[in-house]
């Protein structure tokens, strides 16, 4: 039993937004639908992200936005930037999808750890890519974010591994540290490039 849990492949787990999605893309879209600038909508859409991240609903949080842009939003407005956010942030970027699609002929497991929404994960979990993954795991599943070191924990057990078994790519450097320090392999996300460079270094991928 110990010399097979030695042998077993190493798991990869990603990050999505800045990851495995582009960062901005949501952001840009979102304030084309709105006439607004980026610039006026980045404060009010990320001040108010943690809450939405660990659980809250659209409703809430959509609202909070339209009220610091000054500008009412109905059910309709709500649903269409629910649908343009979690479009832009389900959508693979290409060098992320080059990389899974190594990965995933080499049969090495995948899981997905990210903090987002419940609109965000049932689009994730709906997403055709999505298959490849093992384990999806987001914020609003758990109430938890990262770095917050018990989240890790959470994705071991449901897992069955232990920590030195997980390879993870984030792109926070807080995140990246919460997650060494728990005991995985954790790496700075800085392109899918730099990323082989570092699976081929952790035995994951051939040179």
């Amino acid at each position: 039993m110990e010399r097979s849990q030695k042998t077993r492949p190493t798991v990869v787990m990603w990050d999505l937004g800045g990851v495995l999605a582009p960062s901005g893309r949501a952001l840009t879209a979102l304030a084309e639908a709105l006439d607004v600038t980026e610039t006026a909508l980045a404060d009010p859409y990320w001040s108010h992200r943690d809450a939405y991240d660990l659980g809250g609903s659209p409703e809430e949080y959509w609202h909070r936005i339209a009220e610091a842009l000054g500008r009412p939003l109905d059910g309709g407005w709500i649903e269409r930037l629910d649908r343009i956010e979690t479009e832009c942030w389900a959508a693979l970027a290409s060098d992320a999808a080059a990389l899974l699609a190594r990965l995933t002929r080499r049969g090495t497991p995948l899981g997905i750890l990210s903090n987002a929404p419940g609109s965000l994960a049932r689009a994730v979990r709906r997403a055709p890519w999505s298959g490849r993954f093992e384990t999806l795991v987001f914020s609003s599943d758990l109430g938890l974010m990262k770095p917050d070191p018990l989240v890790y924990r959470a994705v071991d057990e449901r897992l069955g591994r232990a920590p030195s078994e997980v390879v993870f790519f984030d792109d926070r450097p807080e995140n990246v540290a919460a997650a060494r320090a728990h005991g995985w392999r954790a790496h700075l996300w800085t392109g899918g490039e730099a990323a082989a460079e570092a699976l081929a270094q952790e035995g994951v991928l051939d040179d």
